[in-house]
């Protein structure tokens, strides 16, 4: 009777203890859950296509710096009144509340759409004041351009304007995975719950 009743405890511990493992364990949404949630995933990963350009360290930035951790790349200009200043200020939350390994292999990358303004100089005061790991990236009008549309956000100056102009952007942010491919995105406006749901379960669906 003692051993029955042991072997009863064992199976109702092992029950329990299972339930508490599920319960801790977060939840991998699917797909279209996750677009539901502002998560756009590419059916196929996609090249992003062959580029040369400059960060604001002043070092070159080609497809290789996208390779071995997973990239969020927002497109936008230091001359941006509201949109860039306060998504650059949401990743640098964003990447505060990651956990682990989370944060340590995720890069923020901001593209300029105004190279004509936004020189590595003109970068390197901008883009660490939100965060000193995030990169700044410029180079010549077409070669961010043709790059701008292989991620699908092409961008505009605003015509009529003096040197006080503005540039018609995306607000999105693009994901790129640890391969270097264009994996989806995070469709504007972000929302911090969301997207840190969302993320984690893209990365648990790349890893397994």
């Amino acid at each position: 009777m003692r051993y029955t009743i042991i072997g009863v405890l064992v199976f109702i511990f092992i029950i329990v203890a299972g339930f508490v493992y599920r319960v801790q364990q977060p939840r991998i949404m699917t797909t279209s859950e996750m677009q539901a949630n502002g998560l756009y995933l590419m059916d196929t990963p996609r090249d992003v296509g062959e580029f040369s350009l400059v960060d604001h360290r002043g070092e070159p930035f080609t497809p290789a710096r996208l390779e071995g951790e997973w990239t969020l790349v927002f497109f936008g200009f230091t001359h941006c009144p509201d949109i860039c200043p306060t998504t650059m200020a949401f990743l640098d939350r964003f990447i505060g509340e990651l956990d682990g390994t989370e944060a340590e292999d995720t890069e923020v990358v901001m593209i300029s759409v105004d190279p004509a303004r936004d020189t590595v100089e003109q970068l390197a005061s901008y883009v660490p004041y939100f965060n000193e790991d995030f990169t700044g990236v410029t180079g010549e009008f077409l070669d961010l351009f043709r790059f701008a549309t292989n991620l699908n956000t092409p961008f505009r100056k605003v015509p009529g304007q003096d040197d006080d102009y503005v540039v018609d952007h995306s607000a999105n942010v693009i994901l790129i995975n640890p391969r270097g491919d264009y994996h989806g995105f995070f469709k504007a406006p972000l929302d911090m719950a969301k997207m840190k749901v969302t993320y984690r379960s893209a990365r648990y669906r790349w890893d397994h």
